[in-house]
This record gives structure tokens, C-alpha cells and sequence, in this order.
């Protein structure tokens, strides 16, 4: 099992990527995070309202499925969200180039990091 430090230095090894955090999905606060380029206590916030929204739309539709992961494609960045399947109310939050990154290695790499962090 890797720490939050652990494993958030272990997504910035991707070539392209930014920056990537841990966020409290129930208060919306980092509780770690890694690299530079965004404003990553703005973006905690922010997405935790995204995966909120995700989550309601998800129940009002009565669908009976979990999130993966969410992708948010911007003109030069991805960003990727990813709830921890094993820590209920936690999210990765990583942030790539577009140009640099290869996406599907980085959901790759994002998935095979959450499998084993600790919180």
C-alpha cells in the first residue's frame, strides 16, 4: 500500500502530466497534492461539486453503477477524475497536458495508483 505522498509522486513520473491531488469528496479539501499549474485547493472544490452532481444525476436516473473515472478534455489539458473504489468519499484528481499526454496511459496509471493508496 503506497501513502498519499507515494502515490501522488508516482502519477507525476507520467510524461505530460501537471499535477495531481487527493480531495475529500464530502468537505471538498486536499488532502494531498502534487506538482504545478492549477490551483489545486480551487480544483478540489470545484470537481467534489462535479462528483456530486455525477452522483445525483446517477441516482435520479435509479442507475445502479459506480464512476470509473470522468474525463474533462480542455483545449490543452485533460483532467481526470477518479473515485477511490476502496476509500468511500475520496478522489484522485489529476491534471495532464494534452499535447504531452497519452490518455489512455495515464487511466491506466491513475487506476493502478488508487488500487493501492492509503488514506
Amino acid at each position: 500500500m503506497a501513502n498519499i505522498t507515494d502515490s501522488l509522486n508516482e502519477l507525476l513520473t507520467l510524461e505530460g502530466a501537471m499535477c495531481a491531488a487527493v480531495v475529500d469528496a464530502n468537505s471538498g479539501m486536499l488532502l494531498g497534492s502534487a506538482g504545478s499549474g492549477v490551483d489545486m485547493e480551487l480544483a478540489a472544490a470545484g470537481n467534489t461539486e462535479v462528483v456530486r452532481a455525477k452522483i445525483k444525476t446517477m441516482r435520479a436516473l435509479g442507475l445502479n453503477d459506480t464512476i470509473d473515472d470522468m474525463l474533462i478534455t480542455l483545449g490543452k489539458q485533460y483532467h481526470l477524475i477518479r473515485p477511490s473504489a476502496r476509500t468511500e468519499g475520496v478522489f484522485v484528481y489529476y491534471v495532464l497536458d494534452k499535447n504531452r499526454a497519452n490518455l489512455a496511459l495515464a487511466r491506466r496509471k491513475v487506476q493502478d495508483v488508487e488500487k493501492t493508496l492509503t488514506v
